[in-house]
Protein backbone atom coordinates (compact mmCIF):
# COMPACT_ATOMS: atom_id res chain seq x y z
CA UNK A 1 0.00 0.00 0.00
CA UNK A 2 1.50 3.66 -1.17
CA UNK A 3 1.64 5.69 2.15
CA UNK A 4 2.92 9.30 2.77
CA UNK A 5 2.24 12.00 5.19
CA UNK A 6 0.95 14.48 2.81
CA UNK A 7 -2.19 16.59 2.53
CA UNK A 8 -5.56 15.17 0.71
CA UNK A 9 -5.66 16.04 -2.79
CA UNK A 10 -7.40 17.95 -4.37
CA UNK A 11 -9.14 19.41 -7.94
CA UNK A 12 -7.35 17.61 -10.58
CA UNK A 13 -5.06 15.66 -8.40
CA UNK A 14 -7.62 14.33 -7.27
CA UNK A 15 -9.35 13.35 -10.16
CA UNK A 16 -6.33 11.50 -11.40
CA UNK A 17 -6.00 9.53 -8.52
CA UNK A 18 -9.50 8.35 -8.56
CA UNK A 19 -9.04 7.33 -12.28
CA UNK A 20 -5.86 5.52 -11.17
CA UNK A 21 -8.00 3.99 -8.58
CA UNK A 22 -10.60 2.79 -10.92
CA UNK A 23 -8.09 1.40 -13.84
CA UNK A 24 -6.49 -0.41 -10.81
CA UNK A 25 -9.55 -1.85 -9.70
CA UNK A 26 -10.51 -3.23 -13.24
CA UNK A 27 -6.90 -5.06 -12.89
CA UNK A 28 -7.53 -6.62 -9.71
CA UNK A 29 -7.59 -9.71 -11.34
CA UNK A 30 -3.88 -9.97 -12.08
CA UNK A 31 -1.39 -11.51 -10.80
CA UNK A 32 1.09 -10.12 -9.57
CA UNK A 33 4.86 -11.72 -9.36
CA UNK A 34 8.11 -11.83 -7.51
CA UNK A 35 11.51 -13.04 -9.06
CA UNK A 36 14.62 -14.50 -7.91
CA UNK A 37 16.49 -13.20 -11.13
CA UNK A 38 19.87 -15.27 -9.66
CA UNK A 39 17.52 -18.81 -9.20
CA UNK A 40 15.06 -18.34 -11.80
CA UNK A 41 12.30 -18.48 -9.23
CA UNK A 42 9.12 -16.82 -9.31
CA UNK A 43 6.22 -16.38 -6.84
CA UNK A 44 2.72 -15.12 -7.44
CA UNK A 45 -0.13 -13.41 -5.71
CA UNK A 46 -2.92 -11.74 -6.32
CA UNK A 47 -2.85 -7.72 -6.55
CA UNK A 48 -5.22 -7.33 -3.60
CA UNK A 49 -2.20 -9.17 -1.36
CA UNK A 50 0.48 -7.22 -3.18
CA UNK A 51 -1.01 -3.84 -2.00
CA UNK A 52 0.39 -4.97 1.52
CA UNK A 53 3.35 -7.26 1.01
CA UNK A 54 6.84 -6.10 0.58
CA UNK A 55 8.36 -6.94 -2.38
CA UNK A 56 12.30 -7.98 -3.27
CA UNK A 57 14.11 -7.19 -6.23
CA UNK A 58 17.31 -7.92 -7.19
CA UNK A 59 19.89 -5.34 -7.48
CA UNK A 60 22.77 -4.62 -9.87
CA UNK A 61 25.48 -6.75 -7.22
CA UNK A 62 23.13 -9.40 -6.73
CA UNK A 63 22.19 -7.91 -3.25
CA UNK A 64 18.61 -7.31 -2.61
CA UNK A 65 16.52 -4.55 -1.33
CA UNK A 66 13.29 -4.41 0.55
CA UNK A 67 10.34 -2.36 -1.14
CA UNK A 68 9.14 -1.07 -4.29
CA UNK A 69 9.96 2.54 -5.69
CA UNK A 70 7.20 4.98 -6.15
CA UNK A 71 7.44 4.12 -9.69
CA UNK A 72 7.00 0.53 -9.26
CA UNK A 73 3.94 1.08 -7.24
CA UNK A 74 2.46 3.25 -9.62
CA UNK A 75 3.35 1.55 -12.79
CA UNK A 76 0.31 -0.45 -14.19
CA UNK A 77 2.17 -3.93 -14.87
CA UNK A 78 3.54 -7.34 -13.72
CA UNK A 79 5.02 -10.22 -14.57
CA UNK A 80 2.26 -13.34 -15.21
CA UNK A 81 2.01 -16.22 -12.74
CA UNK A 82 4.52 -18.64 -14.43
CA UNK A 83 7.24 -15.84 -14.17
CA UNK A 84 7.59 -15.88 -18.25
CA UNK A 85 5.62 -12.89 -19.78
CA UNK A 86 4.56 -9.31 -18.11
CA UNK A 87 2.44 -7.53 -18.93
CA UNK A 88 1.33 -3.28 -18.39
CA UNK A 89 -1.48 -1.53 -18.91
CA UNK A 90 -1.37 2.23 -20.56
CA UNK A 91 -3.82 5.27 -20.22
CA UNK A 92 -3.24 6.91 -24.07
CA UNK A 93 -2.32 10.67 -23.75
CA UNK A 94 -3.62 13.11 -25.52
CA UNK A 95 0.47 13.84 -26.71
CA UNK A 96 0.80 10.51 -27.96
CA UNK A 97 -2.72 10.68 -30.31
CA UNK A 98 -2.23 11.95 -34.44
CA UNK A 99 -3.96 13.29 -37.16
CA UNK A 100 -6.55 10.38 -36.77
CA UNK A 101 -7.60 11.00 -33.42
CA UNK A 102 -6.10 7.59 -32.48
CA UNK A 103 -2.24 7.17 -31.12
CA UNK A 104 -0.01 7.14 -33.81
CA UNK A 105 2.55 4.30 -34.66
CA UNK A 106 5.63 5.71 -32.79
CA UNK A 107 3.39 6.15 -29.93
CA UNK A 108 2.32 2.58 -29.45
CA UNK A 109 6.41 1.67 -30.63
CA UNK A 110 7.40 3.82 -27.73
CA UNK A 111 4.80 1.52 -25.41
CA UNK A 112 6.53 -1.35 -26.36
CA UNK A 113 9.76 -0.53 -26.09
CA UNK A 114 8.60 0.86 -22.36
CA UNK A 115 7.08 -2.58 -21.63
CA UNK A 116 10.33 -4.37 -22.58
CA UNK A 117 12.47 -2.37 -20.53
CA UNK A 118 10.20 -2.89 -17.34
CA UNK A 119 9.58 -6.93 -18.22
CA UNK A 120 13.77 -6.59 -17.86
CA UNK A 121 13.63 -4.57 -14.83
CA UNK A 122 10.95 -6.79 -13.46
CA UNK A 123 13.47 -10.11 -13.25
CA UNK A 124 16.26 -7.90 -12.15
CA UNK A 125 18.01 -7.23 -15.50
CA UNK A 126 19.78 -3.73 -15.31
CA UNK A 127 18.04 -0.35 -16.61
CA UNK A 128 21.32 0.86 -17.79
CA UNK A 129 21.78 -0.18 -21.07
CA UNK A 130 17.90 -1.58 -21.62
CA UNK A 131 18.33 -4.95 -20.13
CA UNK A 132 21.57 -5.97 -20.01
CA UNK A 133 22.53 -8.80 -17.80
CA UNK A 134 25.46 -8.60 -15.64
CA UNK A 135 27.93 -10.57 -17.46
CA UNK A 136 26.93 -8.38 -20.97
CA UNK A 137 27.57 -5.51 -18.74
CA UNK A 138 31.05 -7.15 -17.70
CA UNK A 139 31.83 -7.13 -21.54
CA UNK A 140 29.95 -3.73 -21.88
CA UNK A 141 27.50 -5.40 -24.43
CA UNK A 142 24.45 -3.97 -25.21
CA UNK A 143 21.16 -5.36 -27.38
CA UNK A 144 20.51 -3.58 -30.75
CA UNK A 145 17.59 -4.31 -32.37
CA UNK A 146 17.81 -5.69 -36.13
CA UNK A 147 14.40 -6.57 -37.28
CA UNK A 148 10.72 -5.28 -36.06
CA UNK A 149 7.27 -6.12 -37.52
CA UNK A 150 3.81 -4.30 -36.33
CA UNK A 151 0.96 -5.14 -37.48
CA UNK A 152 -1.94 -2.90 -35.74
CA UNK A 153 -5.51 -4.12 -36.52
CA UNK A 154 -7.27 -1.16 -34.82
CA UNK A 155 -5.34 2.05 -33.16
CA UNK A 156 -7.04 3.26 -29.66
CA UNK A 157 -7.72 6.99 -29.58
CA UNK A 158 -7.38 9.07 -26.67
CA UNK A 159 -8.52 8.44 -22.89
CA UNK A 160 -8.50 4.30 -24.28
CA UNK A 161 -6.67 1.97 -21.93
CA UNK A 162 -4.54 -0.75 -24.03
CA UNK A 163 -3.05 -3.93 -22.33
CA UNK A 164 0.46 -4.96 -23.66
CA UNK A 165 1.86 -8.68 -22.89
CA UNK A 166 5.84 -8.79 -24.05
CA UNK A 167 8.09 -11.98 -23.50
CA UNK A 168 11.62 -12.86 -24.88
CA UNK A 169 12.83 -16.22 -25.92
CA UNK A 170 16.69 -17.45 -28.16
CA UNK A 171 16.75 -16.86 -31.53
CA UNK A 172 19.58 -18.95 -33.21
CA UNK A 173 23.25 -18.52 -31.89
CA UNK A 174 23.21 -14.40 -32.64
CA UNK A 175 20.24 -12.87 -31.12
CA UNK A 176 17.57 -12.99 -29.23
CA UNK A 177 13.74 -12.28 -30.16
CA UNK A 178 11.21 -10.20 -28.47
CA UNK A 179 7.08 -10.25 -28.93
CA UNK A 180 4.14 -8.08 -28.30
CA UNK A 181 0.58 -8.82 -28.20
CA UNK A 182 -1.83 -5.46 -27.66
CA UNK A 183 -4.96 -5.25 -26.50
CA UNK A 184 -7.86 -3.20 -25.81
CA UNK A 185 -8.48 -3.71 -21.93
CA UNK A 186 -12.21 -2.58 -22.37
CA UNK A 187 -13.12 -6.15 -24.11
CA UNK A 188 -9.81 -8.57 -24.22
CA UNK A 189 -9.71 -7.45 -28.09
CA UNK A 190 -6.45 -8.08 -29.86
CA UNK A 191 -5.81 -4.72 -31.77
CA UNK A 192 -2.05 -5.36 -32.22
CA UNK A 193 1.01 -7.80 -32.61
CA UNK A 194 4.41 -7.24 -32.44
CA UNK A 195 7.96 -8.86 -33.23
CA UNK A 196 11.42 -7.92 -33.33
CA UNK A 197 14.64 -9.69 -33.59
CA UNK A 198 18.06 -8.51 -31.04
CA UNK A 199 21.75 -8.87 -31.59
CA UNK A 200 24.65 -7.78 -29.01
CA UNK A 201 26.59 -5.04 -30.03
CA UNK A 202 30.39 -3.94 -28.25
CA UNK A 203 29.56 -0.53 -26.40
CA UNK A 204 32.94 0.70 -27.39
CA UNK A 205 33.70 -0.63 -30.43
CA UNK A 206 30.14 -0.55 -32.38
CA UNK A 207 30.89 -4.18 -33.82
CA UNK A 208 28.22 -6.85 -33.82
CA UNK A 209 29.15 -9.85 -31.36
CA UNK A 210 27.83 -13.47 -30.47
CA UNK A 211 25.37 -14.38 -27.90
CA UNK A 212 27.75 -16.56 -25.08
CA UNK A 213 26.47 -19.20 -23.48
CA UNK A 214 26.80 -17.27 -20.35
CA UNK A 215 24.64 -14.69 -21.37
CA UNK A 216 21.52 -17.12 -23.23
CA UNK A 217 21.82 -18.85 -19.28
CA UNK A 218 21.07 -15.65 -17.82
CA UNK A 219 17.87 -14.95 -19.75
CA UNK A 220 16.87 -18.33 -20.90
CA UNK A 221 15.45 -19.07 -17.00
CA UNK A 222 13.18 -15.77 -17.82
CA UNK A 223 11.86 -17.30 -21.86
CA UNK A 224 8.74 -19.45 -22.70
CA UNK A 225 9.74 -23.31 -22.06
CA UNK A 226 8.59 -23.90 -25.42
CA UNK A 227 8.62 -21.56 -28.38
CA UNK A 228 5.86 -18.39 -28.33
CA UNK A 229 5.42 -16.58 -31.20
CA UNK A 230 3.07 -13.54 -31.76
CA UNK A 231 2.15 -14.33 -35.63
CA UNK A 232 2.12 -18.45 -35.15
CA UNK A 233 0.84 -18.46 -38.85
CA UNK A 234 3.10 -20.13 -40.98
CA UNK A 235 3.22 -17.21 -43.85
CA UNK A 236 2.78 -14.03 -41.78
CA UNK A 237 4.03 -10.74 -42.46
CA UNK A 238 6.79 -10.76 -40.51
CA UNK A 239 8.93 -13.45 -41.95
CA UNK A 240 8.79 -11.82 -45.88
CA UNK A 241 11.54 -10.46 -47.01
CA UNK A 242 12.30 -6.98 -47.87
CA UNK A 243 14.00 -6.16 -51.13
CA UNK A 244 15.82 -2.96 -51.75
CA UNK A 245 14.33 -0.27 -52.88
CA UNK A 246 15.02 0.69 -56.42
CA UNK A 247 16.45 3.98 -57.45
CA UNK A 248 15.06 6.60 -58.77
CA UNK A 249 12.45 6.58 -55.87
CA UNK A 250 8.84 7.88 -56.74
CA UNK A 251 8.94 9.79 -53.23
CA UNK A 252 11.80 11.46 -50.98
CA UNK A 253 12.89 13.66 -48.03
CA UNK A 254 16.39 14.65 -47.85
CA UNK A 255 18.44 15.99 -45.35
CA UNK A 256 16.55 14.42 -42.87
CA UNK A 257 18.91 14.88 -39.28
CA UNK A 258 18.71 13.60 -35.62
CA UNK A 259 17.93 15.63 -32.91
CA UNK A 260 19.76 15.06 -29.50
CA UNK A 261 16.33 14.18 -28.16
CA UNK A 262 16.61 11.24 -30.74
CA UNK A 263 18.87 9.66 -28.98
CA UNK A 264 18.63 6.90 -26.19
CA UNK A 265 21.08 5.77 -23.60
CA UNK A 266 23.22 2.87 -25.24
CA UNK A 267 24.30 6.63 -27.90
CA UNK A 268 22.79 5.43 -30.91
CA UNK A 269 19.42 6.69 -32.51
CA UNK A 270 16.29 4.71 -31.02
CA UNK A 271 14.47 2.37 -33.50
CA UNK A 272 11.25 4.37 -33.32
CA UNK A 273 12.74 7.26 -34.48
CA UNK A 274 13.48 5.29 -37.87
CA UNK A 275 9.70 4.49 -37.76
CA UNK A 276 9.23 8.69 -38.15
CA UNK A 277 11.98 9.09 -40.68
CA UNK A 278 10.35 6.39 -42.98
CA UNK A 279 7.00 7.66 -42.83
CA UNK A 280 8.33 10.96 -43.66
CA UNK A 281 8.45 10.21 -47.33
CA UNK A 282 4.86 8.63 -47.88
CA UNK A 283 3.00 10.60 -49.74
CA UNK A 284 0.59 13.18 -48.65
CA UNK A 285 -2.87 11.48 -49.96
CA UNK A 286 -1.55 7.85 -48.82
CA UNK A 287 -1.02 10.15 -45.53
CA UNK A 288 -4.79 11.83 -45.68
CA UNK A 289 -6.90 8.81 -46.98
CA UNK A 290 -5.21 5.81 -45.42
CA UNK A 291 -3.77 4.98 -41.82
CA UNK A 292 -1.06 2.69 -41.48
CA UNK A 293 -1.83 -1.13 -40.83
CA UNK A 294 1.79 -3.00 -40.88
CA UNK A 295 5.68 -2.14 -40.98
CA UNK A 296 8.33 -4.12 -41.03
CA UNK A 297 11.84 -2.70 -40.35
CA UNK A 298 15.48 -4.41 -41.32
CA UNK A 299 18.38 -2.17 -39.20
CA UNK A 300 21.25 -2.36 -41.58
CA UNK A 301 23.47 0.37 -39.80
CA UNK A 302 23.89 2.78 -37.27
CA UNK A 303 22.97 6.32 -37.43
CA UNK A 304 25.24 9.02 -35.63
CA UNK A 305 24.03 12.15 -34.37
CA UNK A 306 25.74 14.24 -36.94
CA UNK A 307 24.57 12.43 -39.92
CA UNK A 308 21.87 13.52 -42.47
CA UNK A 309 19.67 11.08 -43.79
CA UNK A 310 17.76 10.64 -46.92
CA UNK A 311 14.09 8.51 -46.75
CA UNK A 312 13.00 7.18 -50.09
CA UNK A 313 9.67 5.73 -50.60
CA UNK A 314 8.15 3.74 -53.96
CA UNK A 315 5.14 1.54 -54.36
CA UNK A 316 5.98 -2.16 -54.32
CA UNK A 317 5.54 -3.68 -56.87
CA UNK A 318 4.80 -7.68 -58.22
CA UNK A 319 7.58 -9.85 -58.75
CA UNK A 320 9.93 -8.23 -56.34
CA UNK A 321 10.47 -11.01 -53.74
CA UNK A 322 11.19 -13.27 -56.54
CA UNK A 323 13.78 -11.08 -58.32
CA UNK A 324 15.49 -9.34 -55.62
CA UNK A 325 13.92 -5.98 -57.40
CA UNK A 326 11.21 -3.85 -57.01
CA UNK A 327 10.87 -3.78 -61.18
CA UNK A 328 7.11 -5.12 -62.19
CA UNK A 329 3.14 -3.94 -61.98
CA UNK A 330 2.52 -2.08 -59.07
CA UNK A 331 0.51 -4.13 -55.97
CA UNK A 332 -1.77 -1.33 -55.50
CA UNK A 333 -3.58 -2.02 -59.24
CA UNK A 334 -4.40 -5.45 -57.56
CA UNK A 335 -4.75 -4.99 -53.84
CA UNK A 336 -6.51 -2.61 -51.98
CA UNK A 337 -4.09 -2.12 -49.35
CA UNK A 338 -1.47 0.35 -50.31
CA UNK A 339 1.76 -1.37 -50.46
CA UNK A 340 5.43 0.54 -50.29
CA UNK A 341 8.93 -0.39 -49.99
CA UNK A 342 11.06 1.94 -47.62
CA UNK A 343 14.70 2.95 -47.92
CA UNK A 344 16.70 4.74 -45.34
CA UNK A 345 20.39 6.24 -46.12
CA UNK A 346 22.80 8.24 -45.10
CA UNK A 347 23.03 11.39 -47.29
CA UNK A 348 26.62 12.32 -48.11
CA UNK A 349 27.96 8.51 -49.00
CA UNK A 350 24.56 6.52 -49.77
CA UNK A 351 25.21 3.65 -47.38
CA UNK A 352 21.81 1.76 -46.50
CA UNK A 353 20.81 2.53 -43.03
CA UNK A 354 17.40 0.73 -43.02
CA UNK A 355 14.71 -0.62 -45.10
CA UNK A 356 11.40 -1.14 -44.77
CA UNK A 357 7.89 -2.30 -45.88
CA UNK A 358 4.78 -0.64 -44.88
CA UNK A 359 1.07 -1.60 -46.04
CA UNK A 360 -2.08 0.89 -45.60
CA UNK A 361 -5.37 0.38 -45.38
CA UNK A 362 -8.49 3.07 -46.18
CA UNK A 363 -9.50 4.74 -44.22
CA UNK A 364 -13.69 5.02 -43.32
CA UNK A 365 -15.50 7.59 -45.22
CA UNK A 366 -12.48 8.60 -47.30
CA UNK A 367 -12.82 8.13 -51.36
Amino acid sequence: MLRSHVAAPSGAAASWQCGRRRLSRALRGATVVTCDARAGRVSAASSSVAKEMEVTHVTENGGARGGLTLGEKLRLGSLLEDGLSYKESFVVRCCEVGINKTATIEAIANLMQEVGCNHAQSVGFSTDGFATTTTMRKLRLIWVTNRMHIEIYKYPAWGDVVEIETWCQSEGRIGTRRDWIIKDLSNGEVIGRATSKWVMMHQDTRKLQRVSDDVREEYLVFCPRTPRYAFPEEDNGSLKKIPKLDEPAEHSRLGLVPRRADLDMNQHVNNVTYIGWVLESVPQDIIDTHELETITLEYRRECQHDDSVDSLTSAEYEGALENGSSNGVALSTVNPNQQFLHFLRLSGTGLEINRGRTTWRKLKGKK
